[in-house]
């Protein structure tokens, strides 16, 4: 049964004159493309490794933490009711430019190997700006199995506030925010933000997140967060209600309740969440292997049984640890719409897990072709040292594959740069993703080299045999 929501969402005005398949873009050189070997690179991931032992599947266990409905309604009320995303999407204000009109940097970052069919770049206030973060991307396709949020195609892309960019006031340290994309016309796609906030306990106020948002999924009617470790609540998700966005009323530096209504850092709306999940063992570490896994990147997987929650573990690219990955069921029932499948006592476990010999992971993908009896898994690798160019590898309980650009031992290197998140769209057949550098030039002025892309997952798989 397909999911909007509680409430439909009005047509659109215009026309959909876009359609999501297209013709591919010549973006990219041309390469030679061969299956690398699986045993070549120290880069290389190896096999999937099947977690098995009831200890070891527990540190994967999560808690859920659902808000109250009243309180998320007296805040609701209190700034004047909610919005949907089409309220959202008919008040766009800024524009993806095409690729045709993207920098050389901007298409310079796109994968070699295989090219992208469709790639835009931001609006250029967003394209250099070095305090913010592209980390994350989920679409409608995500939503909704025909693609569409009522009548609408939508892409969402996460971006944290880089806390490390010096002289940066307190107030803006923290702050995760959501482009909320028009894809009606690929010709013509335009978006505006929307901040992420969490709500007090009795709704009279809300803060800002104040976590990186490394993953996210939009499933049914709610958007799924990845929490970094330094959380204040020591969450490792959160859930935001696609039907609960709300307008902020006081254009001001400040997050929440002030003088005179609501400001959310100069951004017109906010979401609110509207429950958590933490993990059982305690918050994780990414300085230590104690077996807690720290959330890096999400994606949906719609070829499982019941759909699910894919998730894989952070650690930097030259960590000692080793990164897992899983994932979760979603529920059923429905009147649990968008949330993860919880036991009596709001306890989520994984349904699967893997190890692998990965670190540096950003991205990751699960998808189960017609006919397979077992999935086969994706995930994105931190360019090294030699080359910004990440690496997609495809991992199963064989060994590891990756396209190649070239000849010699670093040929796999032909994924965007400095690429971030997975998102396969199953009624296009695309997988979506986006690269996160805002370089500085030799006179430090910021050169943008972001770019959101897709790349059909036919011609990923075909790139690997």
């Amino acid at each position: 049964m397909k999911h909007r929501g509680r409430h439909r969402r009005q047509r659109r005005g215009r026309a959909l004159r876009g359609a999501l398949a297209g013709t591919a873009l010549a973006l990219t050189a041309a390469a030679t493309i061969v299956s690398a070997s699986q045993a070549v690179s120290s880069d290389n991931p190896g096999p999937l490794k099947s977690v098995t032992a009831a200890a070891d599947l527990k540190d994967f266990q999560l808690k859920e933490h659902l808000a109250s409905k009243s309180s998320l309604d007296r805040l609701a009320t209190s700034m004047g009711g909610t919005v949907g995303v089409s309220t959202v999407l008919e008040h766009t204000n800024r524009t993806m430019r095409p690729a045709n009109e993207c920098a050389p940097t901007e298409t310079e970052a796109l994968p070699v190997a295989p090219t992208a069919t469709r790639a835009y770049c931001w609006d250029e206030a967003d394209a250099a700006s070095q305090r913010w973060l592209p980390r994350s991307v989920t679409t409608s396709g995500d939503a909704d199995e025909d693609g569409r949020w009522g009548a609408n195609r939508v892409i969402l892309s996460g971006w944290t506030h880089n806390d490390a960019e010096p002289d940066e006031p307190e107030v803006s340290r923290g702050l995760a925010r959501v482009a909320v994309i028009d894809a009606n016309d690929l010709s013509d796609m335009t978006y505006r933000w929307v901040l992420l906030v969490v709500p007090t306990a009795d709704g009279s106020d809300y803060r800002k997140l104040e976590s990186s948002i490394s993953g996210m999924v939009w499933y049914q009617d709610k958007l799924l967060v990845t929490a970094s470790a330094g959380d204040t609540d020591r969450k490792s998700l959160y859930v935001y209600d696609m039907n609960r966005i709300q307008r902020a009323s006081v254009s001001s530096p400040a997050v929440g309740r002030v003088s005179g209504g609501w400001s959310a850092h100069g951004y017109g709306y906010v979401m609110p969440a509207v429950a958590s999940y933490s993990l059982t063992g305690g918050a994780c570490d990414p300085a230590a292997d104690d077996g807690t896994p720290c959330f890096g990147s999400l994606s949906l997987d719609r070829s499982s049984t019941p759909d699910s929650l894919v998730a894989s573990e952070w650690f930097p690219a030259d960590a000692d640890q080793r990164s897992r990955l899983w994932r979760y069921s979603f529920s059923r029932a429905s009147d649990r719409s968008g949330l993860l499948a919880a036991n009596a006592f709001g306890r989520v476990n994984a349904v699967e897990a893997y190890s692998t010999k990965a670190t540096g992971i950003q991205g990751v993908l699960s998808y189960r072709s017609a006919g397979e009896e077992k999935a086969d898994w994706y995930v994105g690798r931190a360019p090294g040292t030699k080359d910004r160019h990440g690496t997609l590898w495809r991992l199963d309980s064989d060994g590891a594959k990756a396209a190649r650009c070239g000849s010699d031992d670093d040929s796999r290197r032909c994924w965007g740069e400095h690429a971030e998140s997975l998102s396969y769209w199953e009624g296009t057949g695309e997988v979506w993703s986006l690269t996160e550098r805002a370089a500085d030039n030799r006179s430090g002025i910021p050169v943008p080299e972001r770019v959101l892309y897709a790349v059909p997952l036919s011609q990923i798989t075909d790139s690997l045999r």
